[in-house]
């Protein structure tokens, strides 16, 4: 995290209306032996300094703080893979795992001190992208803060939980590689995600380890969402130049591209292979079952919740940033080229 910037105090509130530090205390506890006018007044000044109740300097597995895991998005099965590794985690020790889903333009200045009153522990956000202002807020708020595939790398030390990206990126595209296909496509999520950017330099890596050049359009972004392969996919598929396989950036991406396949009528694998990242159960119940790397989501979710338990007991973390390995599992979804 940042250096913290000056937090104000309840002095520095009361400073500034001219009353007493009880009369402001008064004003954050709700009570009612307080002037209209004085109130107003406080609670404007309150805001006005981005004031901030202190977060407990200790979470004790028995205590009553709570961890939020926090989502930027509508619940996937990517989602809820790293809900139940949390949650499993957190029952262990005996703490209790918030979920919710709070979008970028709705963490306002008001979010670190809603998170610090509902009596929240520690943040874990899941791929998020948190301006330095929103860094800065849950700083004053000395809420310990844990990001899952962060869409965006801040520039300050904040801790994050991720997989090896690059290696599975790399292994999907050296598998196709090895069935002998030499046109094979990328379709993956945002062009500035850094778990996008891994996977993507993965794949080029193994085409330009193996000679083989990646012919304009092979490359298309989205939001690793179904809808994306569905459309990514068909122009692909539409090109002079059609791939014989197509990488997907997550399992929904890689759903999405065979849907596009079927609408063609191509078979999946005889007239195309496809590959996904992340093996949830979508990957499993997939027809054919899907060729994915596996990234181990739900451990992800145990190890975020085991460092933010750390870092709210004010413990020392040995790294700021943790990389689970990958590993490529084979199913029906990839064949030898023809």
């Amino acid at each position: 995290m940042p250096a913290s910037p000056r937090r104000a105090t309840l002095a520095t509130v009361a400073a500034s209306a001219g009353v007493s530090v009880a009369t402001v205390s008064k004003v954050l506890n709700g009570r009612s032996d307080v002037a209209p006018a004085t109130r107003s007044l406080v609670q404007s000044l309150l805001q006005q300094h981005a004031y901030v109740a202190p977060a407990p300097r200790r979470v004790e597995a028995t205590g009553s703080a709570t961890i939020e895991v926090q989502f930027d998005a509508d619940f996937t099965a990517y989602s809820t893979e790293i809900i139940q590794g949390a949650v499993e985690a957190g029952a262990e020790v005996g703490v209790g795992i918030v979920l919710s889903i709070r979008r970028g333009e709705d963490r306002t200045a008001a979010w670190a001190r809603d998170l610090i009153a509902a009596g929240r522990g520690a943040l874990i956000a899941v791929t998020s992208e948190l301006t330095s202002a929103q860094l800065a807020a849950l700083s004053r708020a000395r809420l310990p803060l844990v990001l899952i595939d962060p869409l965006n790398l801040p520039r300050t030390r904040v801790t994050s939980i991720g997989s090896t990206n690059f290696a599975g990126g790399l292994a999907a595209t050296q598998h196709l590689l090895s069935l002998g296909h030499r046109r094979i496509a990328y379709v993956g999520g945002p062009a500035t995600a850094a778990c996008n950017q891994a996977r993507m330099h993965g794949y080029r890596a193994a085409m330009e380890a193996a000679g083989v050049p990646v012919p304009p359009g092979y490359v298309r972004t989205g939001h690793f969402r179904y809808q994306d392969g569905v459309v990514n996919g068909a122009a692909l598929l539409d090109l002079a130049q059609v791939p014989t396989a197509i990488f997907g950036g997550s399992d929904e991406t890689a759903l999405g591209v065979m849907e596009a396949a079927r609408a063609r009528g191509l078979r999946i694998p005889e007239d195309l292979s496809v590959a996904g990242f992340d093996d949830t159960q979508l990957a499993r119940m997939a027809s054919p079952p899907l060729t994915t790397v596996r990234q181990p989501l739900r451990e992800m979710g145990g190890v975020a919740v085991r460092t933010a338990l750390r870092l709210a007991a004010g413990e020392k973390i040995d790294s700021h940033h943790v990389e689970l390995a990958t590993e490529l599992i084979v199913r029906g979804s990839t064949a030898a080229a023809l």
